[in-house]
């Protein structure tokens, strides 16, 4: 399916950035007239992908982040997230609640927080290639269109 708008941006991996994507991403989705909770929605998830890709992706490396946003048909936003650091050898594993590959301080709900805020989350991943994390986003209240 076409998009009926997109966008495409290839940011640093760095934390900085991190920021500034969910500005973009966020500033993209409002041309669908979303409400406050579905725009705080997207910014979480967006977060989210943008921070694995810092902290577990590039660990000890600046790499590039592509992000890429479509609407179609003006009720449903698909983002999609990629990298291409280390990647992960067990996407299962990874989406478990609370489960870190750094350990410390992290929590281990990247996947989990970017699951309950968006209405589908992909992720595919390969050792050594990187990773694509796609989510999309069915904007509610609109004929036809409720969740």
């Amino acid at each position: 399916m076409k998009a009926d708008n997109e966008f495409r941006m290839v940011i640093e991996s760095r934390s900085v950035n991190e920021g500034f994507a969910r500005a973009v991403v966020a500033a993209f989705a409002s041309q669908t007239d979303l409400n406050i909770e579905e725009l705080s929605d997207i910014k979480t998830a967006v977060s989210e992908a943008v921070t694995n890709c810092i902290v577990h992706a590039y660990p000890d490396t600046v790499g590039k982040i592509y992000i890429t946003a479509g609407i179609y048909s003006g009720f449903r936003i698909r983002i999609k997230i990629r990298d291409c650091g280390c990647g992960i050898a067990d996407v299962k594993k990874a989406r478990e609640p609370l489960y870190t590959s750094l350990g410390g301080d992290r929590a281990g709900l990247g996947f989990s927080v970017m699951e309950s805020f968006t209405d589908k989350l992909s992720v595919r991943s390969a050792p050594g290639k990187g990773t694509s994390v796609t989510m999309e986003k069915i904007i509610a209240g609109r004929p036809g269109h409720e969740k």
